[in-house]
């Protein structure tokens, strides 16, 4: 409760004060989270508990802190991003290094393993994304699963899956074109350590909006920094890309006004990916 001016603060969003109660529950919400009942107005945590309001089940839709709906299984996109991942990963076991010389982020080179030059330069653009679902080692695809699902956790609650599923494409998108435009055409790159940074950078937005304490999550981003630029064979471009994306991204997610919150989100979205198109074209016409 803010002690200056006596008004309690909504559960689902501190910075908002009302002097709304859930009809069931009691507990503050704010003229976001409230939904018109039989009697007063309820949560989105008893709606969704299957308290009922008399309304179409679409009405009234109670919303994330991104304006996205509020589902009943609110991490699927991220069990989904995870089944995708373990799939890939029991194929390259399977089929072995020629699968993963198919998918792996490269610049411009030849592969040995198919005997000709490959690379994105070479119009193979869907490196761009296939690498960031391959994994070739037990404790790279353990560390991105784990982080996928303790972060992603964290963050699609937040912003619902249709933004969520974006800020993954983007951020994913964004650390391999760091790592195409930086890295040296032959390097190979690959991992869904991307989207799991730009996770991490959505998380530092959400704890800052939701005026949490930033000492442990700046501590945790520091330690992950510290750990990209001093472990060997780390593609760092791919993290620092990942990062920066997924916090810019969130940061106009989360801060767009309400009034024109779609237009200010898709076209936050739509630009990342215009730069990002724009940073593979020049890195492709200077390549070939």
């Amino acid at each position: 409760m803010d002690p200056h001016s006596g008004l309690p603060r909504c559960y689902r969003h501190p910075e908002a004060e009302t002097g709304i109660r859930c009809a069931r529950c009691d507990r503050p919400i704010c003229h976001q989270c409230m939904i018109s009942a039989s009697v007063g107005f309820q949560c989105p945590d008893c709606v969704r508990g299957g308290s009922g309001t008399g309304h179409a089940a679409d009405a009234n839709q109670p919303r994330t802190l991104a304006g996205g709906k509020v589902a009943a299984d609110d991490r699927l996109v991220t069990k989904i991003l995870i089944g995708i991942n373990l799939v890939v990963y029991l194929l390259v076991l399977v089929l072995g290094d020629r699968f993963v010389d198919e998918l792996v982020l490269i610049g411009y080179a030849f592969s040995p393993g198919l005997g000709e030059v490959v690379g994105v330069a070479d119009g193979e653009w869907y490196r761009l994304l296939s690498s960031t679902v391959l994994q070739q080692e037990v404790w790279h695809i353990l560390f991105n699963v784990l982080g996928l699902w303790v972060i992603g956790g964290i963050v699609e609650p937040e912003l619902g899956r249709i933004r969520y599923a974006a800020l993954c494409v983007l951020s994913g998108l964004s650390g391999s074109v760091l790592a195409y435009l930086v890295a040296e055409p032959n390097q190979p790159s690959l991992g869904a350590s991307g989207v799991v940074y730009g996770l991490i950078g959505a998380w530092v937005v959400l704890a800052r909006r939701r005026r949490h304490d930033m000492r442990p999550v700046v501590l945790f981003v520091a330690l992950s920094l510290l750990m990209t630029f001093t472990r060997p064979g780390i593609s760092w471009e791919a993290h620092v890309g990942g990062l920066v994306a997924g916090a810019l991204v969130t940061y106009a997610l989360v801060h767009a006004p309400r009034t024109r919150r779609d237009l200010v989100q898709y076209g936050a979205c739509g630009l990342v990916l215009l730069i990002d198109l724009g940073m593979v074209f020049a890195r492709s016409a200077a390549l070939t």
